[in-house]
């Protein structure tokens, strides 16, 4: 059997009619019925769901600098093992990603382990303070790559930072994304605005403090017809935003966590740490909206915002806890409860919301491309009838704060290919994709 091809036998294509595929030498050579190779090892596709592989347009790595709570390595494994074949890393490390060495080296961190399509994020501003431009050309000219910068864990509050930043980055077609959150509407905000807060005694996270950002930003991306994403959108009223930009034609493209899609801040009330995150869990009737708007387009994709902590940070009072969640392992699954398995979206959507269109939004080529003969075969191979319980101690990345800790969820990962090689088999890593040597790289 040749090491480098593979037969998918039965299926079912985007959710649809069970299919074969062939693989062979990182390409889709082959769809089709009763498929034969000779050469290939065949991996049984019955009541399985093919996608193509997730990308991630929003995750945290940590290194370099905070090695303690991730590495490219091990959340690069997590991201195999969630379906994705590409993340997209935030600049918020230590150093900052503000500069062409830091992007290089993630870039090279993420070639070196094999996991997946590792995307450095370029920070905005220079160390994140929001003062003046980090160096978007150099980053862009990089080795790297770079087509998004986001300073995200903390707002570009400066609107004349933003416009700037925001003409500079449609030089090179890139786009800035944006963490909303005013600031002086946030001073000392543990946990959503509303009811629950009130009934806690803890400050505030009001909903405008989110909304008056995205508002101002749709305004400056149209004055300067530049393009701007919106991370993690958690209010009704941010989509309504978001809705209002795109039908006056606004470049905007907004993402949504999966953890707002479930979870509220009635879970505030036990004080536990775990569900301390930034923007924070809202109200039922928000998460409701957040559905709505993933499934009629309003939010074009999901991002997971993985961000996983040492536990010391979480296993804290509340006040003093880090904010923040993981989230690589458990996208897809979350996902399918909250949006396929509610009958808001089907398989085929969800390929349009977690691969397709992140692909588009970070412009990383070879990722998000249909299961058609001739493409990259960045593939994965879902159990939709699955049922598995959380146990973050089971799980590849270092954090174990997840907020899914004993949940029962659906769905399961049996097979990830990245570049047409099996990163996953059998629901557990397999071997990494090596690169092959460049010269001079």
């Amino acid at each position: 059997m040749a090491e480098n091809t593979y037969l998918i036998r039965g299926a079912a294509i985007l959710g649809g009619e069970a299919e074969d595929l062939l693989i062979r030498d990182g390409i889709i050579e082959a769809r089709g019925k009763d498929l034969a190779d000779d050469d290939a090892t065949v991996i049984d596709g019955n009541g399985l769901v093919a996608l193509p592989g997730m990308v991630d347009v929003h995750t945290h790595l940590r290194e370099p600098g905070r090695e303690d709570a991730e590495t490219v390595e091990t959340g690069t494994r997590a991201a195999a093992l969630g379906g994705f074949t590409a993340v997209h890393a935030m600049a918020n490390s230590n150093p900052v990603a503000d500069t062409a060495g830091v992007v290089e080296q993630v870039h090279s961190l993420g070639r070196a382990s094999g996991w997946v399509d590792v995307r450095p994020v370029g920070a905005v501003t220079v160390g994140l303070a929001g003062e003046q431009l980090a160096e978007l050309g150099a980053m862009a000219d990089s080795r790297a790559q770079v087509r998004m910068f986001s300073d995200d864990g903390i707002c570009v509050h400066d609107p004349v930072i933003m416009r700037r930043a925001l003409e500079y980055v449609k030089a090179f077609d890139g786009v800035v994304a944006q963490h909303a959150q005013e600031p002086r509407l946030t001073a000392g905000a543990q946990m959503n605005e509303g009811a629950v807060s009130a009934v806690l005694g803890l400050t505030g996270w009001p909903a405008v403090a989110e909304e008056s950002i995205i508002a101002r930003d749709v305004l400056l991306a149209q004055h300067v017809g530049s393009r701007l994403h919106v991370c993690h959108v958690s209010t009704a009223g941010s989509v309504e935003i978001v809705r209002w930009a795109k039908a006056r034609g606004i470049n905007v493209t907004a993402e949504v966590t999966p953890h707002h899609l479930l979870l509220t801040d009635e879970l505030v009330r036990s004080y536990d740490p775990v569900y301390k995150v930034n923007p924070p869990l809202r109200t039922d009737a928000d998460v409701q909206a957040l559905r709505e708007g993933l499934a009629d387009g309003t939010i074009d994709v999901v991002g997971t915002d993985h961000a996983p902590h040492p536990s010391e940070h979480k296993e804290c009072e509340w006040a003093q806890a880090a904010m923040g969640m993981t989230g690589l392992e458990t996208a897809l699954s979350v996902v399918q409860e909250t949006m396929i398995e509610t009958g808001l979206m089907t398989w085929a959507d969800f390929a349009r919301v977690t691969s397709f269109t992140p692909a588009v939004i970070g412009r990383v080529a070879d990722q998000g491309r249909p299961l058609e003969v001739g493409e990259p075969a960045n593939v994965i191979l879902v159990d939709p009838a699955a049922r598995w319980t959380v146990d973050p101690h089971k799980m590849a990345t270092m954090g174990r704060n997840s907020p899914f800790k004993g949940k029962e969820l659906p769905g399961s990962v049996v097979a990830t290919f990245f570049k047409g090689h099996p990163t996953v088999l059998d629901g557990k890593l397999n071997t990494p994709y090596r690169y092959p040597a460049v010269s001079g790289n």
